[in-house]
């Protein structure tokens, strides 16, 4: 399978994990001190580290409540199919969200004044929590299109697979209801993925992760309904969220619950349930009892 040279999707792993831990750190120190230099000059007659204190407030809560919103991104996310579900319970968790923000730096601003031997006054609750809430909205779907926007990107980094359609004229270039090949879009180029070649399949979302030579390629599919379509001479179910290709397992490792730890040839360790090794053992001839 080819890949383009230059930056690619293995080399930005070895560096994603900071990237993804640094980048809103790093968003709202710089939207602090933005801000901040335009409040100091707004407010000419305050204290100058007042307008100090209202920015780093704000952004301290705002990024504190940031993995609450990658996580409601992920649980619920608006798409073409789901925006009509999904975008009326993000406009309630967008409320919520306004609410613990701005209860979450008055009490900041409070604890800094009363430092510095002073009292913060938020005033009328009503009405400012209002004004607040414009601009926390507009933070919080902003925040949820940049998250969309990076996974999509990602995504297309790293390739996502598709079944190959029916060709609207001619007999199909492989079996409809249980395919041999899988296509890889990646980066505007289309691969064929054998299906023999993938060695464990692994729920995630809306998605189903295709493991190919330590490589993951989402398809859009539920666990259920792409086992029924493997080969079962090769590939057993394992675990509610993983499948696995039985010409890739090395070794079956039995856990005092009952339940199992799969070892593959690559050395990556998978679990299967209690339910499912009695199967997996049937497979290979051996009794079911432990």
């Amino acid at each position: 399978m080819g890949t383009s040279r230059g930056f690619t999707f293995e080399s930005f792993q070895r560096w994603r994990r900071s990237f993804e831990i640094a980048f809103w750190p790093a968003f709202f120190v710089l939207n602090t001190v933005f801000n901040g230099e335009i409040s100091v000059m707004d407010h000419p007659r305050v204290q100058w580290w007042e307008p100090w204190v209202w920015e780093a407030s704000s952004s301290t809560v705002m990024l504190a409540l940031v993995p609450a919103l990658v996580t409601a991104s992920r649980r619920w996310p608006i798409r073409i199919d789901t925006w009509q579900r999904n975008l009326p319970l993000h406009l309630m968790f967008s409320v919520v969200f306004s609410a613990i923000h701005v209860a979450g730096m008055v009490g900041l601003r409070m604890l800094a004044y009363a430092m510095a031997g002073q009292h913060y006054d938020f005033g009328a609750w009503a009405t400012n929590f209002a004004y607040e809430y414009l601009k926390d909205g507009r933070s919080y779907f902003w925040i949820l299109v940049t998250i969309g926007l990076y996974r999509f990107w990602v995504m297309r980094l790293q390739g996502e697979a598709s079944l190959l359609e029916e060709p609207d004229v001619g007999p199909p270039v492989e079996p409809v209801e249980q395919p041999e090949r899988f296509l890889v879009r990646k980066l505007g180029k289309e691969f064929l993925l054998a299906a023999r070649e993938i060695e464990w399949l692994q729920a995630s979302g809306n998605y189903v992760n295709l493991h190919v030579r330590g490589r993951d390629y989402p398809l859009r599919a539920t666990m259920a309904g792409i086992e029924t379509r493997l080969d079962a001479q090769h590939f057993v179910r394992v675990h509610r969220s993983y499948v696995i290709n039985l010409d890739f397992l090395a070794e079956i490792e039995p856990l005092d619950t009952g339940d199992a730890r799969l070892l593959m040839r690559d050395g990556v360790k998978i679990p299967c349930s209690r339910r499912y090794r009695a199967m997996l053992r049937e497979r290979f001839g051996q009794p079911t009892a432990a």
